[in-house]
């Protein structure tokens, strides 16, 4: 697959790495020396969408992307629980077997909760956490968009057999409208069902009731984000994302009132799409000022 992935290469110019998870390759970028960067994706993305962001920290920082169990250009194994515990665990046994310190965390969407539930294992290799459009905390209402990939058979034929979740995605994430080729390298991925069980996976692994398999993973992860309180933290948000709205970014204020904060009025879901070019002014400016802490 990453040698079919030579299309993309202009969009996506970045060396591919293999972190052996037991039988399974887990695909992660590494870029440029230092302090790393550690960015976590979400569903139904990968890696992809961090590439403005590693071009450019890669130049003063060590940037590093992983793709997870299902997504990019990872494995995608049909028999795996696909638990969010299932993906901190991966995580963990990634960072731990690379080492990583003085991390400067960023997560988007479930790449939250993943990337948050790490750090609250391993508080002191976390340097800085930087939050965009996600939740790691409990929640009891869904969007009904979000609902429908839930339901027994109907999500599955709409995510595995239509691609419509991933595909939704590429237009309904974002306030500009995506360049063609940028659509197909996000979907590129997902070409058959048999690629799409880690997307049917994480809807249906949403948790929103105690009975939920996942649902005191979640809680552990909440509850642990009182440790970065007194670390360096920035929230950076698309106001106009229909899935994880302002009152995701309103909890998050009450969370860490202290954090800096940057507010992107037109930007949706997939805010680096966006506005990439305020987003990096922005960590520029935060890593400034955090840099003595």
């Amino acid at each position: 697959m990453v040698k079919d992935f030579e299309q993309f290469k202009e969009l996506y110019p970045f060396k591919s790495n293999f972190f052996k998870l037991g039988d399974y390759n887990y695909h992660y970028v590494d870029e440029g020396e230092g302090d790393p960067f550690l960015m976590i994706h979400g569903n139904p993305s990968w890696s992809f969408l961090y590439r403005e962001l590693i071009k450019e920290f890669s130049s003063s920082n060590r940037v590093i992307a992983p793709d997870h169990l299902g997504f990019g250009l990872s494995d995608k194994p049909k028999q795996f629980p696909y638990r969010l515990e299932t993906h901190i665990d991966n995580l963990e046994a990634f960072v731990v077997g690379l080492d990583l310190k003085n991390i400067t965390l960023i997560v988007h969407d479930w790449g939250g909760p993943i990337g948050l539930g790490v750090a609250v294992r391993y508080p002191e290799r976390i340097k800085r956490v930087i939050i965009t459009n996600t939740a790691a905390f409990s929640m009891k209402k869904i969007p009904f968009r979000i609902k429908l990939g839930k339901m027994p058979w109907l999500g599955s034929k709409l995510i595995k057999n239509f691609n419509l979740f991933a595909k939704a995605a590429t237009v309904m994430t974002t306030v500009k409208p995506l360049d063609k080729k940028i659509k197909e390298a996000y979907l590129y991925p997902f070409q058959t069902t048999h690629d799409r069980t880690g997307i049917l996976r994480f809807v249906q692994d949403i948790p929103l009731a105690p009975i939920h398999p996942s649902f005191e993973v979640l809680l552990g992860v909440e509850h642990g984000l009182w440790m970065f309180k007194s670390k360096p933290t920035a929230i950076i948000w698309g106001m106009k994302d229909w899935c994880f709205s302002p009152l995701f970014f309103e909890k998050w204020l009450d969370v860490y009132p202290n954090a800096s904060q940057c507010i992107l009025d037109n930007a949706g879901h997939w805010l680096f799409e966006d506005e990439p070019e305020k987003i990096i002014d922005f960590i520029h400016c935060f890593m400034a000022e955090t840099n003595e802490e």
